[in-house]
């Protein structure tokens, strides 16, 4: 599925863990220099589009993907995907962000983010997550709450934007089917970003209210941030930056036994495809019915050596049972199991 004209890869380099650390959601200190070398390997290896957000770092993973664009042919650039709504605090970068999208906000958002990605228009813009007046992390960061902005008031912020030209095509992360029928009445949704993965399998509703109304799904964290690779272990988790969010995820903590007897069920149907465990993971992603595309992190060319290529990977009905039999029978992750 294109969104707007843009024929975009099964596969997007995604741009979270790229942004450093120093702030709320980091993965740790990462090289600058591996992560524009990671983003070059996944152009060679055919991905056409990057998934990045003005959070990632604070502006830093907007910046680290200016300088992989400029060190590519014009012809070869990928496609550049960015995110506004969660506005942070300069004075205390390592506190959460806070969810806050208006119309003001979103002009603001726009301009810092072409003038940190060096580009004339934003391929794709999106929601990153429903306004909430920023009372979610108001409490923790000191900052008084503000009122909530209804997704008709921002999203059509967002139309505005597109029809000027700042923006090629908008999309709503994180949103579910009421708030996407109440913003579909305003301007077509080009795409949806939700959270799926074999462990994660709650955005179903999305998927399904995106196929019927003609829009892409950019599914992220298909790998569940590295749970479903077949490299974690509680002695790798002890190993994290101290600063990484992943330590006291209760994905990598109270539940990591029974969500680590789902990646050795996708082991298993690695071993049947010749590929990587995270490549058969990405792969269940990408065959439930309505997903677009996925969206796969790396900080290192390395990393996307290990899953280039999972969207030339088939699953057969046998490994979809393989995994269905395995959350059943653990209760791991939560949504349905099969479509």
């Amino acid at each position: 599925m294109d969104i707007a004209d843009m024929q975009i890869s099964r596969l997007g380099f995604g741009a979270w863990a790229i942004g450093g650390d120093g702030w709320a959601s980091t993965w740790g200190t990462t090289d600058d220099t591996d992560s524009v070398a990671a983003i070059h390997r996944a152009v060679g290896h055919g991905v056409n589009w990057i998934d990045t957000a003005a959070v990632y770092g604070l502006g830093h993973s907007e910046e680290v993907v200016a300088r992989a664009l400029a060190g590519l042919p014009a012809g070869e650039r990928p496609y550049v995907f960015t995110k506004a709504g969660l506005l942070w605090d300069e004075e205390h970068p390592s506190a959460p962000p806070r969810r806050i999208i208006r119309p003001d906000t979103v002009r603001r958002e726009v301009e810092a983010s072409l003038r940190r990605l060096d580009v004339e228009a934003i391929d794709l813009y999106q929601v990153h997550w429903p306004d909430d007046g920023g009372a979610a992390s108001g409490a923790r960061t000191g900052v008084p709450a503000e009122r909530v902005t209804p997704v008709e008031e921002y999203w059509q912020a967002m139309a505005d934007l597109k029809a000027e030209g700042k923006v090629r095509a908008i999309g709503l992360s994180n949103h579910g089917p009421d708030l996407l029928d109440a913003a579909e009445a305003i301007a077509h949704v080009d795409a949806v970003q939700p959270p799926f993965s074999a462990l994660d399998r709650s955005a179903a509703p999305d998927i399904a209210w995106a196929a019927k109304n003609g829009t892409a799904v950019l599914a992220y964290s298909p790998m569940q941030s590295g749970l479903l690779t077949g490299a974690f272990s509680r002695q790798r988790i002890a190993t994290l930056a101290e600063d990484d969010w992943r330590r006291n995820s209760p994905d990598f903590t109270d539940h990591l036994d029974r969500n680590l007897e789902v990646a050795e069920a996708l082991r298993t149907v690695a071993e049947r495809h010749g590929t990587t465990v995270g490549s058969a993971a990405i792969a269940w992603a990408l065959a439930w019915p309505g997903v677009t595309a996925a969206i796969v992190g790396a900080r290192t060319p390395e990393q996307v050596d290990g899953w280039a290529g999972a969207d030339r990977v088939t699953l057969s009905p046998e490994d979809i049972a393989t995994v269905a039999t395995v959350l059943k029978t653990t209760g791991a992750g939560k949504g349905p199991i099969t479509p």
